[in-house]
C-alpha cells in the first residue's frame, strides 16, 4: 500500500537517499528541504512511512515544471512513478495550473513511456540539456487547460 502526501521534514533525508540511489547529480538533503512548503512536492510512502520515491513539481504563475520523479530501486515497475504522476495531475489540477512539463533523457525509453502513459506529449528537445554524459533531453508536456 501507498501512500501520497506532500513532502514534509521527516522525509528529507530519505528523499536524498533516494536521490543518490537514482542521480549521478543528486539534489542534496538541503536542496530538498529548501522545497518545503513550495510547489508539488509529494512523496510516495510505504505502508511503515518510508519514503520509496517523490516527484517534485516547481510552480510559477499557473505552471508546473518537474525538477524530479525519483523511485528506489527496489520499489521501481510497482507503479510507484505513476501513481505520484497522477495525484500530481489532480492537484495541478486542483490548483488551476495551465500544464505541466518536464525534460527527460531523450535515451530514457523506459521514463518516456511512462509519461506517454500519463498523457505528456513531446512538445520540443533541448540540445546538450545533461551532462555526464552529454545529451539532448526531450520536453514533455501534460496540457491541463487550453489557453
Amino acid at each position: 500500500m501507498i501512500n501520497i502526501l506532500p513532502m514534509q521534514e521527516q522525509h528529507i533525508e530519505g528523499l536524498a537517499s533516494i536521490e543518490r540511489a537514482c542521480f549521478h547529480a543528486p539534489w542534496s538533503a538541503d536542496a530538498l528541504r529548501e522545497e518545503l512548503g513550495k510547489g508539488l512536492f509529494l512523496v510516495a510512502q510505504d505502508e511503515t512511512g518510508v519514503p520509496v520515491g517523490y516527484v517534485g513539481c516547481q510552480t510559477v504563475l499557473d505552471e508546473g515544471y518537474i525538477t524530479n520523479v525519483a523511485v528506489d530501486p527496489a520499489h521501481r515497475r510497482q507503479g510507484v512513478a505513476r501513481t505520484l504522476l497522477t495525484e500530481l495531475e489532480t492537484r495541478a489540477r486542483a490548483q488551476n495550473l495551465a500544464f505541466v512539463t518536464l525534460e527527460v533523457r531523450a535515451s530514457n525509453a523506459p521514463a518516456i513511456a511512462l509519461y506517454t502513459a500519463a498523457g505528456y506529449e513531446p512538445v520540443g528537445r533541448r540540445k546538450n540539456f545533461y551532462r555526464a554524459p552529454t545529451e539532448d533531453a526531450l520536453l514533455m508536456t501534460l496540457t491541463l487547460r487550453r489557453a
